[in-house]
């Protein structure tokens, strides 16, 4: 396995979600059990049997301390809290309940271990949540899964892993976490997926970390996402789950503060040989912040992109991201291919790519694809490996005056030197650096230059004394770059900004 880099050693800076009450419980608490039954009336020395006993009877306010061992069986939630006091439902402090599907074959169409739908506060908390596997494709098993409309769902420090779809062709799915906005008049909103492991997942062709449809007012933060076979956490639009194309799209989101690695699609038989799998993508998303997330080893670092005839990623900021290793592009825009999709007003500033496109595809670093509209790309450092790309590109401007990609401020290097590398704009490529910004006019502040990292080999990327890097960046303003670097220093000191995720 690859060497995974600590939250704690990177400083990340931890906050809890928004929406997440500490403190005394407001209401009653019932308990369950292996030992229980559910004639009992729910106390501690008299616990309930099932987890779905407590979800079919459970009021606003009360929570569901579930006693540690195995459960085996699918829980649907058919219970809503109020907004004054959610219903939670949680391991029991100091123990861990575990729901294990080893036992259960998915019935037929899409089925969850924690099910909820058209529900209301309402917190997950403290599970794990395992062995749900199918190998039929009318069967799409998951962990949890959210659908319909409502508000304030909290899916908090859960563990899922092995949930599995093993069918070896295409057209098979299965989900970690999956979230699902399917009516056109309510959104699903106020949603809070934070601190859970998303791990060792089959997913055929879905993903392990999804919102999809009308949802808006989302964050996923903090949550630890790897060894699976497809997309990491992907904010999806215009794939018909609200039925009205209007609010078909997730939107006005938050993506921060997570760890995503070891993620690809070779060898899934949804994929083939393909590695096209995302870290972090945006597909036909609109209004979202990517931030302060590290990204290792997966196929595509962060790709906003569409996969639709007509639709685009607009308004996604990503900044402050920290992206090395991946076996395509660090970072990948624009629509999926000449007949589909497009982003615009996407701007992506202050990353740190390193060594991406390791298994020498030709997309280097920095890929841009199709129909891009008034994209940034600014402050950030782009180290290649020794493929020696640094962008490349497929597409001119939409209508042959608005600009695709602004590229400036930017510190890139390669050790074999500027002439060395190689760049593509508009499908004409270009060998060295200055010869690239002479021919496109970006990047006309941007340097050549060894950004001085403490130590690559041991995935250290803050900058040291004299890096070039520093104070080399473009203010843009505090809507775009943010308040905070990945370690949670402050952005902006003494009006200066340094180039790439870390400031001084």
């Amino acid at each position: 396995m690859n060497h995974r880099p600590r939250l704690a050693a990177l400083g990340l800076l931890l906050i809890l979600p928004t929406g997440t009450r500490a403190g005394k419980l407001p209401g009653p608490v019932f308990y369950v059990s292996t030992t229980g039954d559910d004639s009992n009336p729910g106390t501690i020395k008299q616990p309930w049997r099932t987890i779905q006993h407590a979800a079919d009877v459970a009021k606003a306010g009360s929570t569901v301390s579930v006693r540690g061992g195995k459960y085996c069986e699918l829980v649907t939630v058919n219970v809503s809290g109020d907004p004054s006091r959610f219903i939670t439902f949680r391991s029991h402090p100091g123990e861990t309940a575990i729901l294990d599907a080893e036992c259960l074959v998915p019935p037929e169409g899409r089925t969850a271990l924690i099910s909820i739908q058209n529900k209301s506060y309402i917190r997950i908390q403290g599970f794990e949540i395992r062995n749900y596997r199918s190998d039929d494709r009318r069967r799409t098993p998951a962990g949890i899964f959210v659908r319909g409309s409502g508000s304030h769902i909290e899916l908090l420090n859960n563990n899922l892993h092995h949930i599995e779809t093993n069918f070896q062709q295409k057209g098979s799915n299965a989900f970690g976490i999956a979230v699902y906005g399917t009516d056109a008049r309510t959104p699903l909103s106020e949603l809070v997926i934070d601190g859970n492991q998303v791990h060792h997942l089959k997913t055929g062709a879905s993903e392990s970390l999804v919102v999809n449809g009308n949802v808006t007012n989302f964050r996923i933060t903090r949550n630890v996402v790897h060894d699976n076979n497809n997309i990491g956490i992907d904010v999806i639009g215009a794939e018909r789950t609200a039925p009205d194309p209007s609010v078909d799209q997730a939107r006005d989101g938050v993506v921060s503060e997570n760890l995503v690695y070891n993620i690809t699609s070779r060898g899934n038989p949804a994929y083939g040989d393909v590695q096209n799998s995302d870290g972090i993508y945006v597909d036909g998303g609109a209004r979202i912040l990517i931030e302060r997330n590290i990204i290792h080893d997966v196929d595509f670092g962060i790709e906003l992109a569409s996969e639709h005839r007509g639709r685009t990623t607009s308004y996604i900021t990503a900044r402050n991201n920290l992206i090395y290793n991946c076996h395509t592009a660090g970072i990948a825009i624009g629509g999926y291919d000449e007949k589909r999709g497009g982003a615009d007003h996407c701007v992506i500033v202050n990353n740190t790519l390193y060594n991406n496109d390791t298994s020498a595809t030709g997309t280097g670093e920095f890929h841009m694809q199709y129909y891009m509209t008034s994209n940034i790309f600014q402050n950030n450092i782009v180290y290649a490996g020794k493929h020696g790309r640094l962008t490349s590109s497929r597409s001119g401007s939409v209508d042959g005056n608005t600009p695709t990609v602004t590229m400036d401020y930017n510190l890139y290097f390669l050790p074999a030197g500027p002439q060395a590398s190689n760049w593509q704009w508009n499908r004409t490529n270009y060998t060295g650096f200055d010869n690239f910004v002479k021919a496109i006019g970006n990047d006309q502040h941007s340097r050549f230059a060894d950004p001085r990292f403490v130590n690559p080999a041991k995935n250290e990327f803050r900058l040291q004394t004299g890096s070039p890097a520093k104070d080399a960046g473009t203010n843009l303003g505090p809507s775009l770059i943010g308040a905070r670097d990945l370690s949670g220093a402050p952005r902006v000191r003494a009006g200066k900004i340094d180039i790439g995720c870390y400031e001084k």
